[in-house]
């Protein structure tokens, strides 16, 4: 229960999303299914327990085989533009808009999808698009996006990229060390600000 990385704009915690009280303006996030990647990622009761409590604009990922277990306003779709495997995922909004929209944007599963949509791939085997999530970080309210199942850091990129602030939690160090790496390698870059991003 540490912090892993900090700066002005973004905060990432190693620790277990079950035992953070904090708050944020908005959540973006993909947590563990009960069905999905059950070796790696280990779906436990109470999980989603950090993001009932807020009543924030929320974006879920969340699978079609099980019922999505808290409130919402919208169903949207994830198109992955593919011919093989689940070819979508859905998206849970919470307190936001009622209409649905489908986001069409490829699935990052190898360095050849990533390095044709721009992506950088980092083996997570549920790595989502920064693109796609760039476009649910510029429909939020709020300065402060939340992901309390960060992976290795996308939506935290995703968000700071938009000109947000970003709060990250991951329990697996070896995720928490790729989100590391890429949020300093982003930091060292030397973003220009034209008023629109950090």
């Amino acid at each position: 229960m540490k912090i892993a990385f900090q700066n002005e704009n973004v905060t990432l915690w190693h620790r277990d999303a079950r035992e953070w009280s904090g708050k944020a303006d908005a959540v973006v996030s993909d947590p563990p299914y009960p069905d999905y990647h059950t070796e790696a990622f280990k779906y436990r009761d109470g999980i989603l327990d950090p993001i009932a409590a807020l009543q924030c604009h929320q974006f879920i990922f969340w699978t079609a085989k099980e019922t999505f277990p808290l409130d919402y306003t919208a169903v949207h779709i994830w198109d992955k533009k593919t011919g093989c495997g689940s070819q979508y995922e859905r998206i849970y909004e919470r307190n936001g808009q009622r209409n649905y929209r489908v986001f069409r944007h490829y699935l990052i599963n190898s360095t050849v999808a990533a390095s044709y949509t721009g992506d950088e791939y980092t083996g997570h085997p549920s790595q989502k698009p920064k693109r796609l999530l760039q476009e649910l970080c510029d429909m939020v309210k709020g300065d402060t996006v939340l992901d309390p199942f960060a992976g290795s850091g996308t939506t935290l990129i995703a968000a700071l990229e938009t000109g947000r602030k970003a709060i990250g939690i991951e329990i697996d160090e070896r995720w928490v060390d790729v989100a590391v790496n890429r949020l300093e390698r982003w930091h060292a870059q030397g973003r220009l600000d034209f008023g629109t991003a950090n």
